[in-house]
Formats: structure tokens, C-alpha cells, sequence
């Protein structure tokens, strides 16, 4: 007989959340082990259920706005402000996710993470300036250059024409402008979140 059962599942991708996971295996436990106590855990590895698993876990608010998905057409998408007022949880994945498109749109020569700038841009208008990214999930390839587009830097090819943000545009970038971008960035902080080494390029 246990006396207590810890339940700390990640999410079943497409399926169930880590915090449905945790409720479904808690019923049975108690079903067949009624005096057991059972503790379930939200947790998550940086793709989607992050946000939720952290806000869970601290506190905090949840802010929706409209952004551009993948391929720029609108989405809704959120991000958690948690207590401290000054850190925002975002997931790649709600703006820029492969759940976002059906499998024939996932191209990433044409997609872009300007939704997750844009996230961005509202929790910097709202005072964040600690940043927690998760970056699983993506349906994105662009190096972030959607991301940066929306928060005042432009790329530009050798002839000095501005490049579309998107996947199939690095190879042409000769050169970065940042004289628009926003001055909040430079007391701004940025920690990734992910489970897996994910160098931005080889040797």
C-alpha cells in the first residue's frame, strides 16, 4: 500500500496537458488506493504548457493579445506576468507554434517568429523586463528574425533592400539595422528555456 504518490508528468503532446495528465493518473490512484495521498505537479520542458506549469507553480496574470501567427495571419495568443510584475513566461509555441498550421503549411522558409516579438513589445509596454522564452514547439527557422523585426531591427541584403522576416531570408541578410530598435531592450533579460542543446549554427 502507498502512502503517497507524487505525480510529475509532461504533457502528452496534442493530447493532454501535464496538469490533465496529473488528474487523469490521480483518479485512478484514488480509485484503487483511496487513503493514499496524492500530489500532482505541473510540469513542462520548455515547449508548450511552460507558461501554465510556472504560473502554477508562482503566480501571476495572463495576457492575450492578437499577433501574427507562423505565416502572419492573426492569431490569439497569451503570456503570464508573474507576481514579481517585472518577469514574463512566454512559449514560442502560442504565437509561433506548429500547432498554428496544418502539416502542409509548415515551411519553414516562410515562416516567421514576429508573433513572439510582439509578445514581447506588450510585456515591455506593461514594465517586464525579465523574459523567460520557451522555444519548443516552434514552427519557425528564422533565427529570430521575425521576433527582432517586431521589436525595431531591420535586415537588409547587399543592395540595402529590407528582407522579409521569414526562414528563407537569412542566406541574404548582409547587414542589421538596429537604429529603430526599442531602447527598453537595454535593461531588458532573456533566458531560453529548452530541454536539448540547440546551437544557432555549426562549427
Amino acid at each position: 500500500m502507498y502512502n503517497k504518490v507524487v505525480i510529475a508528468s509532461d504533457s502528452f503532446k496534442g493530447s493532454l496537458t501535464s496538469l490533465e495528465v496529473a488528474q487523469s493518473v490521480a483518479k485512478a490512484v484514488k480509485e484503487s488506493h483511496p487513503l493514499c495521498e496524492v500530489v500532482e505537479v505541473n510540469v513542462a520542458d520548455g515547449g508548450e504548457g511552460t507558461m501554465d506549469a510556472l504560473q502554477h507553480t508562482l503566480g501571476g496574470r495572463k495576457v492575450t493579445l492578437e499577433v501574427s501567427g507562423p505565416l502572419g495571419r492573426p492569431v490569439n495568443a497569451s503570456y503570464v506576468i508573474l507576481d514579481d510584475g517585472n518577469t514574463a513566461v512566454l512559449e514560442m509555441s502560442a504565437a509561433s507554434g506548429l500547432t498554428l498550421l496544418t502539416p502542409e503549411e509548415r515551411n519553414p522558409s516562410k515562416t516567421s517568429t514576429m508573433g513572439t516579438g510582439e509578445l514581447i513589445c506588450d510585456a515591455l509596454a506593461k514594465g517586464c523586463r525579465r523574459f523567460l522564452v520557451g522555444i519548443g514547439g516552434s514552427a519557425t527557422n528564422d533565427a529570430g528574425m521575425g521576433m527582432l523585426h517586431a521589436l525595431g531591427y531591420r535586415f537588409r541584403d547587399a543592395s540595402g533592400k529590407e528582407l522579409a522576416p521569414v526562414g528563407g531570408s537569412m542566406i541574404h541578410v548582409a547587414s542589421i539595422d538596429a537604429s529603430c530598435r526599442l531602447s527598453e531592450l537595454s535593461d531588458a533579460e532573456f533566458i531560453v528555456a529548452c530541454d536539448v542543446k540547440a546551437p544557432l549554427y555549426g562549427p
